[in-house]
């Protein structure tokens, strides 16, 4: 091995990358120190060893200082004198030794490691803003595997479409060497130098330096690990939080170190478990090895081990590396990872140009994603893997295999096979490789419905999809759909295009005849009303038939701008219930109501026209964007998105009846109040400017719900009646709010804290000018088995009515 090590660096020094010095990283007893930090005394350049304990570094001939870090274990100097050729260096670091001399606790007394956190906490704001602007260079290395998994997952078999048959498998692995600059207050951006995703040759990797500030009070690692985030162990309350224990000093770079043993105080609070390393008298990080567990309020995954090293840089301390190994097990997928980040070449006092921080956060620069392995080789700060080795020839291979049209075709009859599982309970998809194209259908229990109009329905909507280059992409969606009872057929194509660089552009168009809901919007699915008029003898699905054609074009203009144009021709007829609608139940004093909103809304007119012409627009200021080469993507933004919109009923046009100026205003929000929790808000207004020819269809409609299934979009109310509301007024008024608490309060439940369910408040509010008012408030519990929620909900009628009931939502 040291031969071949030998005959690699003599390699990287003739092929002009400098000298290299490579070694291995043990402990004592002979043990690899994975991810070990090795840097050039004196500055902030060094590398990472893998995780196998390998390291590799490539410098100009010269005389150097390597210093080898690993937390836990005694830092090691060695002077070398490099020649061209290179050499090999290798570490053996000894545990690392606390001295605990003068340390006297007595009984009862406070343990000193208090005193050491009071004085870090006290100087934590300071170390947070210290550094007001920084430049450095991030590497980032990301990689996740499978020990095991199911073969089958919701009655699919799993195949990884590799020829592997093992249970080992790397399910993502990728690189990026990036630009990481930094101004305070908030600016930051991320330039990405070259990224590579093994597998995939156009592919652009994870890029965005997940830096964890422990200086920060609330601590959030990744989305969805914990929507609360997590209490720093130096955070202005962390002494309510946890317990900690000084286990001796010593010394490093010239300074005193504390090295301190942090635990929870209590269970099921979102805190960390470990070890910080403060600097004497300075009271900053010098590194952390701290984990957190699913006991701590974690989602998704079981175990998750962050580890952190400090070095100096001038007056300050910087960060040199960070590794994230995350672990867990769900539906029978075990995986595990690790994420590294090495920081170097530090610029504290970089002068950034005018306007250099925008929108763009993260920007890929172009053929950032082409750079050869020989380029990797040479700037790689850390070894790859024998098994990353692999990975990469082995997924490169099956790429280039994947675009032999002889493969495609293969893969397309394996791919492609009628499975009765698809059939009736997930879809089933036919695909094309070679032509990027993909035939899909629902499954068949999703294809037959009831209602008191059609009886027994059949509903078959096949979908095309064509994936051209760039965003470029086609949906065509052909409905066909068949009423035994009253014998009606409908049929209509519905389609959109997409296209566009900068801003995505959508073209949407359907026309045909179709069975439309009185509101648009759908507010109960086909599925729920059979279920609702077959079992409880609740028909709350109204339906018409139309001609209809519709088109919709919308684009972004920048700024966080979207408008939208969408012209809509109808030519209605209403539809009246079978003169025997089948029930497979009787309840007493209940009958099935007439297919109408409201009574009275087409006794005079059961057939008309409407042509109309809605204008839109929709704004979210301060939007922030990763920008590709030739596209860019919105992250979101702090503020609200704001949306605005105008119908006009033209009235004449292809012989409408329609007369009528409809306005739309709303806003929406989410407030992340961290370990309070997080506030979700709508309000919207809106209103008829004049309504001289309204028809049902054109009213203005809520969704209601009157069935046990909720959904919840923070646009519903769960207990009024679909069409009660319905209106054509001049002003109306709707307000939803939810607070979901995400574990407040429920960690201090017993059973609740283990299962990890959370309450949710919520409420919704109408106000109709010269109508009646209706609010709604409810209380419910979430995160019910992952997936799960269940909400009791009181409503408050102007009247005097209280209805009340259960509803659950479910994520299908």
């Amino acid at each position: 091995m040291h031969r071949l090590l030998l005959i690699c660096t003599a390699f990287f020094s003739i092929a002009g990358y400098g000298a290299v010095i490579s070694g291995t990283i043990r402990d004592t007893k002979g043990g690899i120190l994975p991810f070990s930090s090795v840097l050039v005394k004196g500055s902030t350049q060094g590398v990472s060893a893998n995780s196998k304990g390998f390291y590799s570094i490539s410098l100009e001939p010269g005389e150097y200082t390597l210093v080898c870090q690993y937390i836990g274990h005694k830092t090691e100097e060695k002077k070398i004198r490099l020649p061209a050729a290179g050499l090999l260096i290798d570490f053996v670091l000894a545990e690392q030794q606390y001295n605990l001399t003068n340390v006297v606790v007595t009984a009862g007394g406070e343990d000193p490691a208090y005193a050491i956190i009071r004085k870090a906490i006290e100087k934590r704001e300071e170390h947070l803003k210290e550094i007001k602007k920084f430049q450095c260079e991030v590497y980032i290395k990301g990689q996740l595997q499978l020990r095991a998994f199911p073969k089958f997952f919701l009655g699919q078999k799993i195949d990884f479409e590799d020829g592997d048959t093992s249970k080992r498998k790397m399910l993502f692995l990728s690189e990026t060497v990036a630009k990481y600059s930094v101004e305070e207050p908030g600016n930051r951006k991320i330039e990405v130098i070259s990224t590579k995703v093994s597998g995939r040759s156009d592919g652009f990797g994870f890029s965005n330096p997940q830096f964890i500030s422990f200086y920060e009070n609330i601590i959030s690692v990744g989305r969805g690990l914990n929507p609360r985030g997590f209490i720093s162990p130096i955070a202005d309350n962390a002494l309510n939080y946890y317990h900690y224990k000084f286990e001796g000093t010593f010394f490093e770079n010239g300074v005193e170190v504390s090295r301190i043993k942090v635990s929870p105080r209590r269970t099921y609070e979102p805190l960390f478990t470990g070890y910080i390393n403060i600097i004497e008298n300075e009271w900053r990080i010098q590194s952390v090895d701290l984990q957190l567990l699913k006991e701590q309020q974690m989602q998704v995954l079981d175990t998750l081990v962050i580890r952190q090293i400090y070095v100096p840089a001038g007056n300050f301390w910087v960060i040199k590396n960070q590794v994230i190994y995350p672990s867990g097990k769900i539906f029978g997928f075990d995986f595990f990872g690790n994420f590294v980040q090495v920081y170097d070449k530090f610029d504290l006092d970089p002068g950034f140009q005018k306007k250099f921080f925008n929108s763009t956060i993260l920007k890929y620069f172009d053929s950032s994603n082409k750079k050869s392995m020989a380029y990797w080789d040479s700037i790689r700060p850390l070894p790859l893997l024998n098994e990353e080795k692999r990975d990469y020839k082995k997924k490169d291979s099956l790429e280039q295999a994947r675009k032999d049209p002889h493969y495609l075709d293969s893969l397309d009859r394996k791919r492609n096979k009628v499975t009765l599982s698809g059939l009736l309970l997930t879809g089933q998809s036919i695909s094309r490789q070679k032509r990027k194209e993909t035939f899909s259908f629902e499954p068949l229990i999703r294809n037959f419905n009831y209602n008191t109009v059609e009886g027994g329905v059949v509903n078959f909507s096949p979908t095309y999809t064509k994936n051209y280059e760039g965003r470029r992409l086609l949906n065509l969606t052909t409905d066909i759909r068949y009423g035994f009872a009253n014998r009606h057929f409908n049929a209509y194509l519905a389609g959109n295009y997409n296209f566009g660089k900068k801003y995505l552009h959508t073209i949407s168009f359907s026309g045909g005849r179709r069975v439309f809901q009185y509101n648009n919007a759908q507010p109960i699915a086909a599925w729920v009303n059979s279920i609702s008029t077959l079992l409880y003898e609740a028909n709350y699905m109204k339906i018409y038939e139309a001609d209809f054609f519709r088109t919709v074009y919308s684009t972004g203009i920048g700024g966080g701008v979207t408008v939208s144009a969408d012209f809509q021709y109808q030519n209605r007829t209403a539809l009246d219930n079978l003169a025997d609608p089948v029930h497979w139940t009787d309840i007493k004093d209940r009958f099935f109501t007439p297919n109408y909103p409201l009574p009275g809304f087409f006794f005079v007119n059961p057939h008309n026209t409407a042509s109309s012409l809605t204008l839109g627009v929709t704004w979210r200021p301060g939007g922030k964007y990763i920008e590709f080469p030739d596209r860019k993507i919105s992250l979101g933004s702090k503020y609200p998105t704001f949306n605005a919109s105008i119908t006009k009923g033209i009235k004449g046009l292809f012989g409408s009846d329609a007369d009528y100026t409809k306005w739309h205003i709303s806003m929406h929000d989410n407030l992340n109040l961290k370990l309070g929790g997080r506030i979700s808000f709508t309000v919207t207004a809106g209103g008829f400017l004049d309504a001289t020819q309204v028809s049902a269809a054109d009213y203005q409609h809520y969704l209601g719900n009157q069935t046990i299934l909720a959904s919840k979009d923070l646009e519903s109310f769960e207990l009024a009646p679909y069409y009660r509301y319905s209106n054509k007024a001049s002003f109306n008024l709707t307000a939803h709010a939810e607070y979901h608490l995400n574990g407040l309060l429920t960690n201090k439940i017993p059973v609740f804290r283990k299962l990890n369910w959370f309450f949710v408040l919520g409420g919704s509010a109408l106000h109709i000018d010269k109508g009646a008012d209706y609010y709604e408030a409810y209380f419910g519990i979430e995160n019910i088995f992952k997936v799960l929620r269940v909400d009791f909900v009181q409503g408050y009628e102007q009247a005097g009515g209280l209805p009340s009931g259960f509803r659950i939502s479910l994520p299908l």
